[in-house]
């Protein structure tokens, strides 16, 4: 679950990592009357779950009501790498002195957690850490490990942070392990965690979180009856938001073949089946979904699966990829089956059945004489067939 930078921000306050003064705005009107609460100057920021929203324009100083009001305008109606704008924070200038970046995320290579940082803040890490990587520093915590303050001086102390600096940077780095293990989040980062302040006025100076980006985990969701206040109703997917009420774990992807299987690990190579195919054929075709049926899928999970998916307009074709061991394929055939009466429709289906009860979930296929279903014996073939089926279909229709 990816946090808008107004959400990101509430999680760092609870935790007392200091932040601008900022307000979430909706609507110009909102804006201008954040904008006079604020003062002058201060930022106008698009909010979107994506990065590089200053390149696209989504981010703007502006100097006084009337400006805020057209920057506002400008802004609100935008789509930024794809993802539409819904709203914008309304957040205190500060006078930056020095950038820096940091963050804690899950390292899935190495199952452990992994504390990032940099003195060169305000770019991508990656781009530092490709041009300069001496300069960025990295401490992994075991899965069962702990991050104290000792831990946390030493890794400010390592960065690049002077003088006074050092502790409350110490102070900030821990703060941020707390709310990552505390939310169940997957990534907490800060960039840039800006020194601000008067350059000639030492006790001016101090750091504060300028921008934020936290990602949760979703399986943890039934541990934190707070996170309802960061549901997204109005940008959700709607076919992921329908297959989440169902149980059912999918994601929307932006090709052309609904892919439909029992198990992550089936699934994915099912993904990388029906791209290697379109790749191959030339046509470009790809993955339109991942959606994991999970173990003994009923009747009733088939038909839901396949009434999300065949509801996609992108979708020319589905890939059913199904091995029955607490799954039965017999049971999976009846919910095509009974799916495609409900829902009627001329989208060609292509199955592939091993395992438990395949033999007779393929005779019951067989036996329904449905001209749209197609039966494959290996995944390749599958993938294959409803690669060239799609292509087919959306030529038809171009």
């Amino acid at each position: 679950m990816d946090l808008y930078e107004y959400q990101a921000r509430e999680l760092l306050a609870e935790q007392g990592i200091p932040t601008p003064d900022a307000i979430f705005a909706q609507n110009s009107h909102e804006v201008a009357q954040a904008a006079d609460r604020i003062g002058y100057p201060c930022v106008i920021k698009a909010q979107v779950k994506i990065g590089h929203r200053g390149q696209a324009g989504g981010v703007k100083l502006v100097h006084d009501r009337d400006e805020a009001i057209l920057e506002a305008e400008r802004i609100l109606p935008m789509t930024i790498h794809g993802h539409k704008v819904s709203g914008v924070l309304v957040a205190e200038a500060k006078n930056i002195l020095h950038e820096y970046y940091v963050s804690i995320s899950v390292d899935r290579s190495s199952r452990d957690f992994d504390v990032l940082a940099t003195a060169n803040g305000g770019t991508e890490v990656e781009q530092i850490a490709r041009e300069h990587p001496e300069a960025v520093k990295r401490l992994h915590i075991g899965a069962l490990g702990e991050f104290d303050i000792d831990a946390a001086r030493r890794m400010a102390e390592s960065i690049g942070f002077y003088h006074a600096d050092v502790e409350q940077a110490a102070q900030i780095l821990l703060k941020m392990w707390h709310c990552f293990r505390d939310n169940d989040a997957t990534l907490v980062e800060i960039n840039p965690l800006a020194k601000i302040g008067d350059p000639d006025d030492e006790s001016s100076k101090s750091l504060c979180a300028l921008d934020a980006k936290i990602s949760l985990d979703g399986n943890a969701a039934f541990r934190h009856d707070g996170w309802a206040r960061f549901d997204d109703p109005v940008q959700a997917d709607p076919f992921e938001r329908q297959a989440s009420e169902h149980g059912l774990h999918y994601v929307h992807l932006h090709g052309e073949v609904g892919v439909i299987g029992n198990g992550a690990g089936l699934v994915m190579s099912s993904l990388d089946a029906v791209s290697g195919a379109g790749e191959e054929q030339g046509t470009g075709v790809r993955p339109a979904n991942f959606l994991d049926i999970g173990g003994g899928a009923s009747v009733e999970v088939m038909r839901h699966s396949l009434e999300i998916v065949l509801s996609d307009p992108q979708v020319e074709s589905v890939f059913i990829n199904v091995y029955g061991g607490i799954t039965s394929c017999e049971q999976v055939a009846r919910g095509i089956l009974e799916a495609l009466d409900e829902l009627g429709g001329a989208k060609p289906l292509v199955v592939r059945f091993d395992g438990n009860a395949a033999a007779e979930g393929l005779r019951i296929l067989a036996a329904s004489s449905n001209p749209n279903v197609h039966v494959c014996e290996t995944m390749e073939q599958a993938a294959q067939l409803a690669a060239r089926l799609a292509a087919e279909a959306k030529e038809a229709r171009a």
